[in-house]
């Protein structure tokens, strides 16, 4: 029974010894050094501490040596916090202060990066501990026995709405779970070749870092450069035979949007599965037309429930307007659609997507009111205590019983005296061919809808052409406002708040 991620490791150390585990541009690192490293990084933080389920950060890249770092912080028994680099230091020290963490790991990338926002938090030097530290196997097998499966692992941070960032932190079995599920439902196994894109302080790479250490996979890090070289990107996965990829919709629209298969296709590439924001399936039939025996998955989970919840495996033809659904529950979760009564809802009928289950991460670190909020008690169930998470998306379920996301809760608005759902015009505009992607939302002061897309090619008159097809006049984006590149955030989604924000100031040049 596993009840610690670091029973994956170990198994995978002890039947693949000599097999890479984990692959970047500069290094490369075998089941057998991945599990000694890890285990000399969790001896130094153990032999200066004391204390357990407490933070520890790591400053991150993408390399490898971020995940060694993540594995040692485990051993010790306490839990990793990625922080990017790049961050801001006005950010980071936002955080720092929500965590007041025990320590932070240096790793070579790194280094200097903390005297600079918090010199007063102890460091450790991944490489002198690498060069110098002895395993300490009777303090880690101590720690380890006092660990139970609902001890944290990690917390990852993510915008508050008054700009304070919360930081979710997720316990060992809900990650088991997760793991043990798109394990089992998608047939991972040791011939299995990841290729990792999305950035470890950004949830969703835990999909395929636990993925890959759970059945002794290779997990290749995917060069950063090589996403602004798409043909480069092409040559690695073939290179190195990449068969799995778990990235952001945003990551799989620029291959879309950049033609990137015309001349070379990733021909060994046998599961694309995405997540993040919506898939449009103009960018999913490009993929589909050029990787015809590909199989391709929707997956669908905020941070809050563990990165995923629910999963589609595209099974037909989609036309480009066509919504994806975001498909059923895995195993051992359930999802609620609740009307605004707290009722569930009947047919077709509309509501906020709830989900229970093991999935569901403990709550935001130092932050009780934000967690009352969102994991509340389950308004089924008034027997006794059982949590659910709201998402705070709206959905309902289609015909078949799948789960069909509509938009957020906040991106449904009253506009001329007619409810609009902006998510269904963001659907639109994407499937226009001339667009790469745009977003919606509702100026309030004005009462008119503001769209703001990227495409060279497009112009107001091709928009409103389009969209006469589709839907009523009172649909129709007041105002578009056309960017030669749309921001994305440190999540790789666009980033909605910086382009209202810019709106709000002006920024815009606009008729209104």
């Amino acid at each position: 029974m596993t009840i610690n991620i670091l029973d994956y490791l170990e198994r995978s150390a002890l039947r693949f010894p000599q097999k890479l585990a984990f692959v970047d541009l500069k290094n490369k690192i075998n089941y057998a050094d991945l599990q000694s490293f890890a285990q000399k990084i969790g001896s130094r933080i153990a032999e200066n501490t004391t204390k357990t389920r407490e933070p520890v950060v790591v400053f991150v890249d993408h390399n490898i040596e971020c995940l060694v770092a993540f594995l040692g912080v485990a051993y010790s028994g306490n839990f990793y916090v990625p922080i990017d680099i790049q961050m801001p230091p006005a950010r980071v020290k936002l955080i720092l202060e929500t965590l007041k963490p025990i320590g932070i790991i240096n790793t070579p990338d790194s280094k200097g990066f903390a005297q600079k926002v918090a010199p007063e938090i102890p460091e450790y030097d991944y490489q002198e501990i690498l060069a110098n530290q002895v395993i300490k196997h009777n303090i880690l097998n101590a720690i380890r026995r006092e660990t139970i499966d609902l001890d944290p692992v990690y917390a990852t941070f993510t915008s508050g709405s008054t700009g304070i960032p919360k930081g979710v932190i997720t316990c060992h079995r809900s990650v088991v779970d997760m793991t043990d599920n798109l394990t089992e439902t998608f047939n991972f196994d040791e011939h299995h070749v990841f290729g990792n894109q999305n950035p470890f302080y950004f949830d969703a790479s835990i999909k395929d870092i636990y993925s890959s250490l759970s059945c002794g996979a290779t997990m290749h890090v995917l060069p950063k450069s090589h996403f602004l070289m798409l043909g480069s990107l092409v040559d690695y996965m073939v290179e190195h035979r990449v068969d799995t990829i778990l990235w952001s919709a945003a990551a799989i629209a620029l291959l879309a949007n950049s033609k990137a298969f015309e001349d070379k296709q990733p021909k060994y590439l046998r599961n694309v599965m995405f997540s993040g924001e919506v898939m449009h399936n103009k960018v999913l039939n490009y993929w589909r037309n050029h990787l015809p025996e590909t199989r391709f998955v929707n997956l669908y989970g905020p941070t809050e429930i563990t990165s995923v919840t629910t999963y589609f495996i595209i099974d037909r033809p989609f036309e480009d307007a066509e919504v994806l659904p975001i498909g059923i529950p895995f195993r051992n979760s359930q999802v609620l659609v609740l009307n605004q009564d707290n009722k569930a809802v009947e047919g077709q009928e509309m509501g906020e997507l709830c989900v229970r289950g093991c999935c569901l991460s403990m709550g935001y670190y130092n932050n009780e009111e934000k967690t009352a909020a969102a994991f509340t008690q389950n308004p089924l169930n008034p027997h006794y205590p059982e949590t659910i998470y709201r998402t705070g998306d709206l959905a309902y379920w289609n015909e078949e019983g799948q789960v069909m996301f509509v938009s957020r809760k906040d991106n449904q608005v009253k506009h001329m005296g007619q409810r609009v759902e902006l998510g269904e015009i963001e659907i639109l505009m994407n499937a226009m061919d001339d667009i790469d992607a745009s977003i919606c939302f509702y100026d309030h002061d004005l009462a008119k809808i503001v769209s703001i897309y990227q495409g060279k090619e497009a112009t107001d008159k091709y928009i409103y052409g389009n969209l006469r097809k589709k839907v009523s006049k009172f649909m129709f984006p007041n105002i578009l406002i056309k960017l030669e590149d749309l921001p994305y955030n440190l999540n790789g989604k666009i980033d909605r708040a910086e382009l209202k924000k810019r709106y709000q100031a002006g920024s815009y040049a606009t008729d209104k």
